[in-house]
């Protein structure tokens, strides 16, 4: 029974297959940056290096070093703070082999604003269908740079200028019917006009793009049985607190906190835990084992309990055995859909593992030779010490 859920899960899980133009670019940006990706890691592993070894005798080393993510494009392992520093010079690289496709990441991916990108893309798009629609009418052709619209909807998006000249626009000063003065516009090549399809799918490529991001970099561990493993010590990157006010919050909380006990109410509690939930951006998590062993994992505190289960799952020789996390006090977690912190697992959390006992005792019964250890050989392979 336990295998043949496994099976409807796989069945079920989405095999996500990027569009082929995504992985071009993908496979085309890191052999461009292969050098400097290479380079990248090395310098991150110095600085996780650095960062582990404490500069006083005697002091804690943190849990890990920092949050970390992956370059969807070229696949280097970049700190938090230096993510999107990396991602435009990832896009930026890009621009000498398809500055179009390039100039389309920009816009999705550094305007923060959704809705200001979404109005802008359609009513670029608009512009697009007409010239498609109408090549004979010369009006089309031509967008004025101090239209209003234009420059509401358009022109406040970074990349958009870069877009136009990469499609075939380029930019001219042209006299206004019926005045003395002149105005700057953007005048489609007329090499473009027998390129009409090429302009129909920059457009479906503006419209159907997303935003490039990088993804987090769950930095797997695996340490030996340890009395060591309930102890924590975070680096600011998982706080949405600068170090300052962390001190400060932690001495505060710690003056306060008998008087608190005594005058709050029990709504006033909850709604000071709910605001101390969101101070945290990301949660390290382990994961103990029945046979001691201690799986460590990065994750973001919004992020649901489902996306740990299946950490846990891809760490296993067979990822169809059933099992519970159960959380301090052996609460188990039960509901996969809540969140870290809806949980309190937020900043760090040690978990327990446990079997479904039925389903070992069936495999006991069995009398199959069991591995020493459910884990994959490879992660064994590299288990470390927790100090």
């Amino acid at each position: 029974m336990a295998a043949a859920a496994a099976l409807a899960r796989m069945e079920l899980k989405p095999k996500g297959k990027l569009p082929s133009s995504q992985e071009a670019i993908k496979n085309q940006v890191r052999k461009e940056l292969m050098a400097e990706a290479a380079a990248s890691e090395k310098g991150l592993s110095a600085e996780k290096e650095d960062l582990a070894s404490p500069d006083k005798e005697g002091a804690a080393a943190p849990s890990v070093s920092g949050v970390y993510f992956i370059c969807p494009l070229t696949g280097a392992v970049v700190r938090k703070d230096k993510k999107e520093k990396h991602l435009r010079e990832a896009i930026q690289s890009y621009f000498s082999i398809d500055p179009v496709a390039a100039s389309i990441m920009e816009i999705h991916t550094f305007n923060k604003d959704r809705e200001k990108v979404r109005v802008g893309v359609e009513t670029m798009a608009k512009y697009l269908d007409n010239i498609y629609l109408h090549p004979e009418e010369e009006k089309y052709r031509k967008i004025k740079l101090q239209n209003k619209v234009f420059q509401e909807r358009i022109s406040c998006l970074e990349g958009i200028h870069r877009f136009f000249q990469a499609i075939g626009f380029e930019t001219k000063t042209l006299p206004v019917p019926g005045q003395e003065t002149t105005e700057e516009y953007y005048v489609l090549k007329e090499e473009m006009l027998t390129k009409l399809e090429d302009l129909k799918d920059y457009k479906e490529q503006l419209l159907s793009s997303e935003p490039v991001r990088a993804q987090l970099d769950r930095q797997l561990c695996l340490f030996k049985p340890s009395p060591e493993a309930a102890r924590f010590e975070l680096p600011n990157d998982f706080y949405n607190l600068t170090a300052e006010e962390i001190k400060r919050e932690q001495r505060l909380r710690t003056e306060a906190v008998e008087k608190a006990s005594m005058l709050r109410t029990r709504a006033m509690r909850e709604k000071e835990e709910q605001r101390e939930m969101r101070k945290y951006n990301y949660t390290l998590v382990r994961v103990r084992f029945p046979d001691g062993y201690i799986l460590q994992g990065t994750f973001y505190a919004r992020e649901s309990v489902s996306t740990l289960y299946n950490f846990v799952r891809e760490a296993l020789r067979d990822d169809w055995l059933p099992f519970e996390l159960l959380g301090p006090g052996g609460l188990k977690l039960t509901d996969e859909n809540l969140a870290f912190n809806e949980c309190g697992l937020v900043p760090s959390a040690l978990l327990t593992l446990a079997w479904d006992a039925a389903v070992m005792a069936d495999i006991e019964a069995a009398g199959e030779e069991q591995p020493a250890s459910p884990l994959k050989p490879e992660l064994l392979s590299r288990v470390q010490t927790l100090s």
